[in-house]
């Protein structure tokens, strides 16, 4: 009995089991001892630290911040420390600090956070692209909301609608002046009109008051309808164009903010869009890494310098197109009769068509350096091709902004409308063909970088969840490791994962 109870006394002190020390966790977070939690987690080792971290109800932590920051924080760099990567969900902390420091005016708001924000940019690096790419959007969206201003008309500023409706009034009566004088001047009758007269023998007999008469005509008619008030109207079409989408954008900015917390229907957008920007835009600045030693002011940068911040550049346009060209796209879908339903197929498309643009954009550049080599008369198999090689890339990508990839595009669409020729609706979705496009832009830019970056192309499953290449979707359930489905390719650099790949797991 005494050496039971002594055990017992040893395990309260220093627990050592997993199940012990998360029930001994938990108990002390839902009592807002965050400070007693976090030595806790301190005194583990790295394989108790992984499987207690795996179990954590992480959501319960994110809500106690600022208050849980020690806690998440010793659990991160614990984490860190051990080189593990276990199964959790680490955007829901971030995405939780934007909230809080978008909304809360505390002044020690920041102190209470910062160490956490610096662990979690070494837990996952990524994350600062991530959210870059979320206050950039953010930003754009609220540039956009004021963009509605006064339009330029014949008569001076006025509003757009105003503008469009007095240049459709003028259409409308210059047509009607055009119709009535055709009219009168019997241009348009069946009997002076035959196909004949059109003969190039015909023309060429005309004589000179004939010429005269059809010059005269021809005038009359030019003058009602060549006029300068008349030409505005493809200009005011394009403005309200890009209206409708700063409109659409903002409006999906604000839809995506709703999922970190309520807002308001009566409070200004752009003050939502704003405040969670500088939300962003504080935890960015948390987050900041001091610059490298080798960081010169001179302004030179060695090549492989140069590469690698063009390849931190592509590969967070790579990670854009997941988090906001993706969800625009399948809110596209959505809204597609024929796919109302079809949720896993909706998600195979937008997922097939990354895929597809990266196996198109690698053919073509494949086949345009065969192409410099022949005319060159370089055998690509000899030594000297591989230094051409990388300059033609670093040439291909240095202009990937302007290279033309209609081609691109078209075969991708191509490709999955004749997969699935019974959903015809995917033809005319202009929404993916947009999509299509920034996907083979991307890809474009990534298979010309040097060395180049390619996707991991083993989508096999089911499969155990592996952390070094694989993220659970948020929804997937944290007690499950097994993959069903893909939802984002990883990117590889050689060996290396850039980014993993979106994977569901069982339960989803």
């Amino acid at each position: 009995m005494r050496e039971s109870g002594d055990r017992f006394r040893r395990e309260r002190a220093s627990p050592t089991s997993p199940r012990i020390v998360l029930r001994r966790v938990l108990v002390l977070s839902e009592g807002r001892q965050f400070r007693e939690a976090a030595a806790v987690l301190q005194k583990l080792g790295p394989n108790t630290i992984a499987t207690v971290a795996g179990e954590l109800p992480l959501d319960l932590l994110v809500e106690g911040l600022p208050h849980s920051a020690q806690l998440l924080e010793t659990l991160f760099n614990k984490l860190i420390a051990s080189g593990q990567r276990p199964n959790i969900n680490a955007e829901l902390v971030v995405w939780q600090l934007v909230r809080l420091l978008a909304s809360h005016d505390d002044p020690t708001l920041k102190t209470k956070v910062a160490r956490l924000a610096k662990a979690l940019l070494d837990y996952q690096p990524d994350f600062q692209r991530i959210i870059s790419a979320r206050r950039k959007a953010l930003e754009q969206a609220v540039q956009g909301l004021g963009c509605h201003g006064l339009t330029p008309d014949v008569s001076g500023l006025t509003h757009l609608h105003v503008a469009i409706k007095n240049e459709l009034q003028r259409h409308i009566d210059a047509y009607k002046s055009a119709l009535h004088r055709l009219d009168e001047l019997g241009l348009c009758s069946a009997d002076n009109k035959k196909p004949v007269d059109a003969s190039h023998q015909r023309l060429l007999s005309l004589r000179l008051p004939e010429v005269q008469q059809r010059l005269i005509d021809n005038k009359t008619l030019l003058t009602i309808l060549d006029k300068p008030a008349l030409k505005q109207l493809d200009s005011l079409v394009e403005t309200l164009a890009d209206r409708v989408q700063n409109d659409k954008e903002a409006l999906f900015c604000v839809s995506q903010l709703k999922r970190l917390q309520p807002v308001g229907e009566d409070i200004p957008v752009a003050t939502i869009l704003m405040s969670f920007s500088r939300g962003c835009g504080a935890l960015l600045d948390l987050m900041q890494i001091p610059h490298s030693p080798c960081h010169s002011d001179t302004g030179y940068h060695s090549e492989t310098e140069v590469d690698q911040e063009t390849g931190k550049d592509v590969v967070s346009r790579y990670e854009a197109l997941y988090h906001h060209s993706r969800p625009r796209a399948l809110e596209a879908l959505d809204s597609l009769p024929d796919l109302e339903h079809a949720t896993q197929l909706k998600a195979k498309i937008l997922f097939s068509v990354v895929v597809l643009a990266f196996r198109t954009c690698r053919t073509i550049r494949d086949h345009k350096l065969l192409q410099t080599f022949r005319t060159l008369h370089i055998d690509h198999r000899s030594s000297a091709s591989q230094s051409l090689r990388q300059e033609v890339l670093r040439c291909l990508a240095s202009s990937s902004e302007s290279f033309p990839l209609e081609d691109a595009e078209n075969q991708v669409i191509g490709l999955v409308c004749e997969t699935l020729k019974e959903y015809k609706c995917l033809e005319s979705c202009q929404a993916l063909r947009s999509y299509a496009g920034e996907a083979a832009k991307v890809a474009w830019a990534l298979v010309c970088q040097v060395p180049p970056y390619e996707l991991d192309t083993d989508f096999q499953t089911p499969v155990r969840l592996h952390p070094e290449k694989h993220q659970p979707h948020q929804s997937s359930p944290r007690s499950s490791d097994i993959v069903r489905a893909y939802l984002w390719p990883a990117l590889m650099l050689q060996t290396n994962y850039v980014h993993k790949a979106i994977v569901v797991t069982d339960g989803t």
